[in-house]
């Protein structure tokens, strides 16, 4: 199952995108700019692969549902993020507001 509902984080708003897996779930908030996502996110290979297309992204691991996403620290992000100030440890529903800001 795939569920795709939007979400307010001090009035501003975000997609949110959960894909129920066998024995996991994917998870993902996104705006125009970035995103942030569960475990599976692979910072590394964005930072070094892609590192050209300076996606703002970073990844949150050990959470189920979107809303441990939003107020888990974050495990790791990208480059482009730590520009904006996003860095190890921010609080996701945090990064995506600074996310926001740079639409």
């Amino acid at each position: 199952m795939i569920n795709v509902d939007p979400i307010s984080i001090e009035g501003e708003t975000f997609l949110a995108i959960t894909v129920k897996l066998p024995k996991t779930n994917f998870m993902a908030v996104t705006c125009d700019a970035g995103y942030i996502m569960c475990g599976a996110l692979d910072v590394a290979l964005l930072n070094e692969k892609l590192k050209e297309r300076g996606i703002l992204a970073a990844r949150a691991v050990g959470v189920r549902t979107i809303e441990q996403l939003l107020d888990a620290p974050l495990e790791s992000v990208t480059f482009k993020c730590e520009e904006l100030g996003i860095t190890k440890g921010t609080i996701g529903k945090e990064a995506l507001l600074k996310m926001k800001q740079a639409e």
